[in-house]
């Protein structure tokens, strides 16, 4: 506070000493031109007088008229007046004045420089304040605050399976539509088997496949990484990447994700090599489910469940 007030007051002093360093100089200039006009009146009065009333007519020092040394006397101190004005104080030029006009703009400047720097400091030290008492609170806010939702998208049976030698082992078109109408627009990430599971690279989405497979060669657009953490920050500009398969990707997955939506699949299926992870009731929580009966498109009857972690 008490470097804001000193800064105001300097200001304030070059403003006052310009107003008054101005005033003075207006002054000292009226100044002058009366005292050249006195001058002239006075010079022409002199010589009148002398000349034509014959006032001082013999009145003569070293042998020259009187009024010659009044008419010096008045041009000395018109001189003498005119460089006090215009010499003397040609630091009162406008170049100074601009000089001063700068300096101000400059102090200004510097002090509003300052306080911005005093705000954002005092804007860090709240937020960050804030930021404390929150987690101090609660432990969990900023795993709220994530930018993204990694969701993993899946159909399984009763028994937790998904597949058998890397294809589904149902087919269900209304939860194709499902998963087509969820995963449109974001990013899909998969394992390899998963990718070439697939006749072509399916439209609308971006895909990223996990592979150790070096030189591994894909589609213009499809995007190959080693491992599922560089998978997670190659779609990290989408606020929804869904995690679609296989097996060993769920199970990295699963500690990672935000949403669950699951098909299941209201059947067992002993014929399965692969399955999903078992979900734990203590970690997630049922937010939704859909059931679809089976029909003559439908084998099986399945529900459409979404669960967000706790």
């Amino acid at each position: 506070m008490f470097g804001k007030k000193k800064t105001v007051s300097t200001i304030d002093k070059d403003q006052l000493e310009l107003i008054e360093n101005a005033q003075k100089r207006i002054k000292q200039k009226k100044r002058l031109y009366i005292h050249f006009v006195i001058f002239l009146i006075g010079a022409v009065f002199i010589i009148l007088a002398n000349t034509v009333l014959g006032i001082g007519k013999d009145f003569k020092i070293a042998g020259i008229d009187w009024f010659v040394y009044a008419i010096l006397a008045w041009l000395f101190l018109f001189i003498y007046h005119f460089i006090t004005v215009f010499i003397t104080h040609k630091f009162m030029s406008k170049d100074w004045e601009k000089q001063q006009l700068d300096k101000l703009v400059n102090q200004q400047q510097a002090r509003i420089d300052k306080l911005k720097q005093n705000f954002l400091k005092e804007e860090t030290k709240i937020a960050q304040s804030q930021a404390y008492t929150e987690a101090k609170e609660n432990p969990k806010v900023l795993e709220k605050k994530k930018t993204s939702e990694l969701t993993i998208i899946v159909a399984a049976g009763e028994d937790n399976a998904i597949g058998k030698d890397n294809s589904l082992i149902w087919h269900l078109s209304d939860d194709l539509k499902h998963f087509k109408s969820l995963t449109s627009g974001h990013h899909i990430i998969m394992g390899r088997k998963t990718f070439e599971s697939f006749p072509k690279p399916l439209p609308n989405r971006t895909h990223v496949v996990i592979t150790r497979q070096k030189d591994y060669k894909v589609p213009s657009g499809v995007i190959v990484v080693n491992n599922l953490e560089d998978a997670l920050d190659a779609a990290r500009s989408d606020k929804q990447p869904f995690i679609i398969g296989g097996g060993e990707i769920y199970k990295q997955a699963l500690p990672l994700a935000d949403k669950l939506e699951i098909t299941r699949v209201h059947s067992t299926f002993e014929n399965a090599d692969t399955f999903f992870p078992d979900i734990d009731d203590s970690k997630w929580q049922e937010v939704s489910r859909r059931t679809h009966d089976a029909d003559e498109k439908h084998a099986y009857a399945f529900s459409f469940i979404t669960y967000l972690k706790k």
